[in-house]
């Protein structure tokens, strides 16, 4: 919703200000240069791109008005999970997971979180690294380097489509300029002729350069900004089960391990400890939402 707000008071500030500073928006109103400024860097979009990255960029860019992925009933979701997950593993040992893993949406642990079975990156992510603990013998050491490895791949290619669409912003102002140019010719070939028509040409090539930089500065920068710090706000989902995982692999009890797994959070989205103990001896209230 801040993405809408946001490029709502852009588009009020700045034509507002030219109208109140005696300006015609009319004037404004340049189809040819935005064919150009718009065409030219969409073409360049696309060229630079694979066609997996424009199609998940313009998935997130619809995404973006709804909201972070994860709310603070999904991490209080998924620390109630884990601490789930953590209780089979205490009761009937590593080799208990193993009936939970192979089908998560079967299995009562999982299947009691619908809200979190929805997100299929997360739950891979954990029943992969729970098929390492269950399979692989690994130290907590050893676990955290691949975990962190893994990670990093992962943010990596979550940021792809926030990068494509931060370079072809930078890439505006010079198709602005290119607009600008073309405008430029077309006057030239105008000397000599009316000055009227000579100024509205003139007009027309400044308007571009104007209108590289808007959409740059003001609506597709701010996107791409927008869609990264998404990307690393999601990423806290993640963090938050490795950090989970390794402290009950170094021994910890599993309200103790969660206690780690909640300390990784976000402030404005971390249950206060009473509030997440009341949870997890309460009601749970794993209904879908």
């Amino acid at each position: 919703m801040l993405v809408l707000v946001g490029s709502v008071v852009v588009l009020v500030s700045v034509f507002g200000g030219y109208v109140l500073s005696h300006g015609q928006l009319l004037a404004l109103w340049q189809p040819y240069e935005l064919l150009i400024i718009g065409g030219g860097a969409a073409g360049a979009f696309l060229t630079a791109n694979s066609g997996k990255v424009v199609k998940a960029s313009l998935r997130e860019i619809a995404s973006l008005a709804k909201g972070p992925t994860y709310r603070r009933e999904d991490y209080v979701d998924l620390l109630a999970l884990l601490y789930d997950i953590f209780g089979v593993m205490r009761k009937e040992g590593i080799l208990g997971l193993e009936q939970h893993i192979d089908d998560p949406e079967s299995s009562p642990v999982f299947a009691a979180y619908p809200r979190l079975l929805r997100q299929h990156h997360l739950i891979e992510f954990i029943t992969d690294c729970l098929r390492l603990i269950v399979g692989g013998s690994m130290n907590p050491f050893e676990l955290e380097q691949l975990l962190e490895l893994e990670l990093e791949t992962h943010h990596h290619s979550a940021e792809a489509p926030a990068m494509a669409v931060l370079k072809m912003a930078d890439a505006l102002p010079g198709f602005g300029i290119v607009a600008a140019v073309l405008g430029i010719v077309t006057t030239m070939s105008q000397l000599g002729g009316d000055t009227s028509r000579i100024g509205e040409h003139i007009a027309g090539a400044l308007v571009g350069t104007f209108l590289g930089i808007l959409l740059c500065y003001g609506f597709i920068g701010p996107l791409a900004a927008a869609m990264e710090n998404r990307v690393q706000e999601d990423g806290k989902a993640f963090d938050c089960v490795k950090i989970g995982l390794l402290a009950n692999l170094r021994g910890y009890n599993p309200m103790v391990s969660v206690e780690f797994a909640r300390k990784s959070m976000s402030a404005h989205l971390r249950p206060s400890f009473q509030d997440l103990e009341d949870h997890l001896k309460g009601d749970r209230g794993r209904a879908a939402a």
